[in-house]
């Protein structure tokens, strides 16, 4: 996993900031290869509440999370008990690591 320990508490933190202690966060995509180079952070955020307005919540988390990583781009995929699940979450879940 190519995030140190302190962007990973940094991450989990302002997770938890937006949407509180019943949410977890796993990194999935090419961030998870110590081999590779580069790439953006690709993060699964599962809550266990329905949110309004997802795409809003997904973008102002991915940009508060972005300042916090001096500007490296970061997509947030989230997922909630009234949002549609798609491949990508499947795969996110099951391949992505906790942090």
């Amino acid at each position: 996993m190519r995030l140190t320990d302190s962007q990973r508490q940094t991450i989990r933190q302002l997770v938890i900031d937006e949407l509180g202690s019943g949410s977890t966060v796993k990194l999935f995509g090419s961030r998870l290869d110590d081999s590779a180079r580069g790439g953006d952070i690709d993060l699964f955020v599962e809550v266990d509440a329905p949110v309004e307005h997802p795409a809003q919540l997904s973008a102002r988390l991915s940009v508060r999370i972005m300042r916090a990583m001096h500007g490296r781009k970061v997509d947030v995929l989230l997922s909630a008990p009234n949002l549609n699940e798609q491949t990508i979450h499947r795969l996110a879940r099951e391949q992505g690591a906790f942090l």
